[in-house]
């Protein structure tokens, strides 16, 4: 047996779920529940650390860098979700955040948990993508021992890159290899060793605070709105609508003709409504500020 698996929270026996299979129904499903609660707080305590990561993170993003999210299994599949709604969400380049899963988009919708152990292809990815200096790579395992996943983080921290590690257990194998490890502790699972459970709702948590904590201070938010999403569908197009009417106080066709004015740029219509710009001069406003909207309609103000 490995002593470093046997010894990990994660591979524990929770001892208040062990009659799960002698309980009715509901009884099940409150016992998962009150399981559940203890996430929230293991996330919070590690607030320090996260915060850490997205201040690294903020940095790689605004000088030119991406951000690979790695992992196997759930793990990686958690990754793979949260990169890929940054585009839709914060109008960004699919290539700044990107995330990668051991054995591939494949391993998706099919399990292959073999591929965990396969370190060399961890190396193989780190290399063809390309890892720079520049970039972060953020390793998510929760038992910290995913062999895939440590060889991303070594060849990333050798190349130079910024390096961060999810995991659900103190003193794993990642700290050796990451500049910030986040290991929120949620304890034994309802079902042992099963990870996608408590262990995988604190991941989603940690992500969801990494991205989206970077990216409102590169400033694709005015306020708590999500004005650089890309009106794609009908109802991104009506939110963006509803966003422009919120951050102006204009009337719907107010919106809609600055809306379209902009090339469907729902930040650039609000920087063009709230200063009475044209579009390339709101365009050159907002650039200067590095695309805070906030920032360029208060420079704008002092100005005049």
């Amino acid at each position: 047996m490995d002593e470093y698996l046997s010894g990990l929270t994660t591979e524990e026996i929770n001892e208040k779920t062990q009659t799960i299979d002698e309980c009715t129904t509901e009884q099940m499903l409150r016992m998962m529940n009150e399981q559940d609660a203890l996430v929230p707080a293991a996330v919070g305590a590690e607030i320090p650390q996260i915060m850490k990561a997205v201040d690294i993170l903020h940095g790689v993003l605004r000088n030119g860098g991406r951000m690979f999210y790695v992992g196997a299994g759930s793990s990686g599949r958690l990754g793979v979700l949260d990169a890929s709604e940054c585009p839709p969400t914060f109008g960004i380049d699919p290539l700044m955040v990107q995330g990668h899963i051991a054995g591939g988009d494949g391993a998706l919708r099919t399990a292959v948990e073999g591929f965990e152990d396969n370190a060399e292809e961890g190396v193989a990815l780190i290399e063809r993508c390309g890892v720079t200096d520049k970039d972060a790579v953020i390793g998510i395992t929760a038992s910290g021992s995913a062999q895939f996943v440590i060889a991303c983080l070594k060849k990333a921290k050798e190349i130079g890159a910024a390096t961060i590690g999810v995991v659900n257990n103190k003193n794993s194998k990642l700290v050796a290899v990451t500049d910030v490890c986040i290991a929120p502790v949620v304890g034994p699972e309802v079902i042992m060793g099963s990870t996608r459970l408590k262990a995988g709702t604190a991941q989603k948590l940690v992500l969801n605070m990494l991205t989206t904590g970077t990216m409102v201070k590169l400033g694709k938010t005015y306020n708590n709105l999500m004005v650089d999403m890309k009106a794609s569908n009908i109802k991104l197009y009506d939110r963006s609508v509803r966003i422009i009417r919120i951050a102006t106080g204009v009337d719907e066709a107010t919106a809609i003709a600055h809306l379209e004015k902009a090339s469907m740029n729902c930040k650039l219509a609000i920087m063009m409504i709230k200063t009475g710009m044209e579009v390339k001069e709101a365009e050159e406003a907002l650039t200067q500020c590095e695309g805070s909207l906030k920032r360029a309609i208060r420079t704008y103000v002092q100005v005049v």
